[in-house]
């Protein structure tokens, strides 16, 4: 459970999930216009929807969540701006990590000749 002041800012523009600590910190500042150690969640999504990282800083370092799905896809909120960054709830931060199940590819019937 996190407290109501904490902010959950999810990034809009996929990120290469190779990205770690210092790389996602420079993210934050240069595409969201964040400073990175300000105490609130940044979260990124992989190319593909995936993979999942959960950037914040705690006290006296970062801290780096990452998640990977196998029968699901992150869905991420839609941003009226490209590349920017958008306010979720904890809620809705709750129902990302979730994920939703991808659907099967269907099959076709066998055909017999």
């Amino acid at each position: 459970m996190l407290p109501p002041s904490v902010r959950i800012l999810v990034c809009t523009e996929p990120q290469d999930m190779r990205r770690s600590f210092d790389t996602l910190a420079q993210v934050v500042r240069a595409r969201l216009g964040e400073e990175p150690q300000s105490g609130a969640l940044y979260v990124f999504v992989g190319k593909r929807p995936t993979r999942v990282k959960v950037l914040w800083w705690d006290r006296n370092g970062y801290c780096l969540l990452y998640k990977r799905l196998h029968r699901a896809l992150f869905l991420l909120p839609v941003s009226a701006n490209a590349g920017a960054a958008v306010q979720i709830d904890e809620k809705a931060l709750g129902e990302l990590l979730s994920g939703v199940a991808k659907e099967e590819p269907r099959r076709r019937p066998d055909t017999v000749h």
